[in-house]
């Protein structure tokens, strides 16, 4: 893992001012917010988050049995939110932890109460439009038992934030036959640097399905989410698709730990460089039987650049079955000509190839924001990748 010097980041700063929406931004902004996940001209009906910089600036929930907070105001309301509050995610775990433990600027608290079925995905947005500041956020989601929850996180830098640093800690409880969807989308810029710190638990048949996609250059980003399947019958899946560009350092992956009888795990990765560095990190392991697990590490290189896999399988139980692909390589000239023996050229058959590799049809994601990605991988097929 890359060093950070974090003294170089500013932790302090202004209060900034509450805002009634997203409609304020600039149209660059709100175009980089979109390709966050954010769709700022149609915000949903769920209900909405927005932590600015060093504050929580916009907080509105529109669900009944939906609670969407500010950290800081929770930990008031709460006592301190002692069953959840770093309970999963170790403070002293590293540099970035401490920092984000001892200057806390905010986060959110989003909370399905018992039996409340969300449809409408809530938006929740972590921007940085400040240059050269460090944002400290703690983000906890509980889905109480029986409950559903979908969220569209976008985590996203403004045009002109240079030299800025994320340092993220989330933590998940899924209760008792819950379910929680939660979608990120990273659009850093290529001088910031991302240290996100996150873990999960899972009770008795509770569902955890995670969506990644990072397709816009980052400087340093180091990520390594753990999900532990505690109860019988719980389900954790990570779909990750990620894009390296020259001088993107990434060094990312997913954790599942299978505790109890009868629980399934998958972790999915599809990763690209057109010329940056991956290191796609993916654990599975399994300490209980029945259990069934599936790892699938695929790269694709474009052009140069270095993908490093590394998929682990562990258990010493019988009546477990793991299983594991994984593959990193160019695109084979066969299919290239296959594809120009239909009528493409080069370029169209690289692109198309590209397409299918990159392909984010991803559980529960709105069409606008659908469409935001499919913009970002022609863009990419327009640029990096050619």
């Amino acid at each position: 893992m890359k060093k950070i010097d974090l003294s170089k980041y500013n932790a302090e700063g202004a209060t900034e001012a509450a805002i009634p929406d997203f409609s304020g931004f600039s149209a660059e902004d709100k175009k980089r917010l979109l390709f966050a996940g954010i769709d700022v001209n149609n915000p949903s009906d769920s209900g909405a988050f927005m932590h600015l910089n060093h504050s929580g600036v916009h907080c509105k929930t529109h669900r009944e049995g939906l609670e969407i907070m500010d950290i800081k105001t929770a930990l008031k309301e709460f006592d301190g939110l002692p069953e959840y509050y770093w309970q999963l995610v170790d403070k002293d775990k590293d540099e970035f932890t401490k920092a984000a433990h001892d200057h806390l600027h905010g986060g959110y608290f989003i909370r399905a109460k018992a039996g409340t079925k969300i449809t409408e995905p809530v938006q929740s947005c972590l921007f940085i439009d400040k240059a050269g500041i460090t944002q400290n956020v703690h983000n906890i989601v509980v889905v109480e038992e029986g409950a559903e929850l979908h969220i569209i996180s976008g985590c996203a830098t403004a045009h002109d934030a240079k030299e800025s640093a994320h340092l993220g800690i989330s933590e998940f409880y899924v209760h008792k036959g819950g379910k929680l969807t939660f979608t990120m989308i990273h659009n850093w810029s290529d001088d910031t640097a991302v240290r996100p710190r996150s873990a999960g638990v899972l009770e008795e048949d509770a569902v955890f399905l995670s969506n990644y996609v990072l397709l816009k250059p980052v400087k340093d980003l180091q990520m390594y989410p753990k999900i532990t399947l505690k109860g019988e019958n719980s389900v954790a899946r990570f779909n990750s698709v990620i894009v390296a560009p020259e001088g993107s350092y990434i060094d990312c992956g997913n954790r599942i730990e299978m505790q109890a009888p009868n629980t399934r795990a998958e972790i999915i990765a599809r990763t690209l460089t057109t010329g940056g560095t991956i290191i796609n990190r993916g654990y599975i392991g399994a300490d209980a039987v029945p259990a069934r697990g599936h790892l699938e590490c695929k790269g694709l290189i474009l052009g140069g650049g270095r993908i490093h896999a590394i998929p682990e399988l562990d258990t010493d139980q019988d009546g477990v079955e793991l299983s594991h692909e994984a593959a990193v390589g160019k695109i084979a000239q066969e299919e290239i000509e296959y594809l120009m023996a239909r009528g493409l050229d080069e370029d169209e058959a690289t692109s198309t190839i590209v397409r299918g590799f990159l392909n984010v049809n991803m559980e529960g994601l709105p069409q606008e924001l659908q469409d935001a990605i499919e913009q970002q991988i022609d863009e990419l097929d327009a640029g990096d990748a050619m």
